[in-house]
């Protein structure tokens, strides 16, 4: 699922309010601990054995797969809830990928595996794009790295 827009038609996506912020600390990189400040969150961080570590530990392209699987699927679920619809069942899966970039750092992308047994392809890819534009996610990442869609 792509899109094509106008410069000229987007929306400013920044918020206009903060409503909630959350605070996380790495303590040695990709090879050592991230925290949260509330305490919810104390996780060994590891790199994983394609990039050459011993994957005895999450990953920040987990914790973001993670992150913006459930960011969209609430999305969804708000999208389908405004509409009057019931999306039970429904599920969102992540997949993030890391890889050099042509600017001589590191890329990401996305794909989304959006699964919506009782509702209908047609009705379905409708819910999902109205998502992909209220999904904060969708929102930052936009323009940004390649995010692909499939409704499965």
């Amino acid at each position: 699922m792509s899109e094509q827009v106008e410069l000229t038609d987007m929306a400013d996506t920044r918020p206009t309010k903060i409503m909630y912020v959350a605070e996380a600390t790495a303590h040695g990189g990709r090879d050592g601990y991230v925290t949260s400040h509330d305490g919810q969150i104390e996780l060994r961080v590891a790199m994983p054995p394609a990039l050459g570590g011993d994957g005895r530990g999450t990953n920040p392209e987990q914790l973001f797969a993670a992150g913006y699987s459930a960011c969209f699927h609430n999305a969804l679920v708000l999208v389908g809830r405004r509409a009057g619809l019931d999306l039970t069942g429904s599920t969102v899966a992540a997949k993030v990928g890391i890889g050099p970039n042509a600017a001589r750092g590191y890329g990401l992308a996305v794909a989304l595996n959006v699964s919506l047994p009782l509702v209908d392809q047609d009705l379905a890819a409708r819910l999902v794009a109205a998502a992909h534009q209220v999904c904060p996610y969708s929102n930052a990442t936009r323009d940004n790295i390649d995010v692909s869609i499939v409704l499965s």
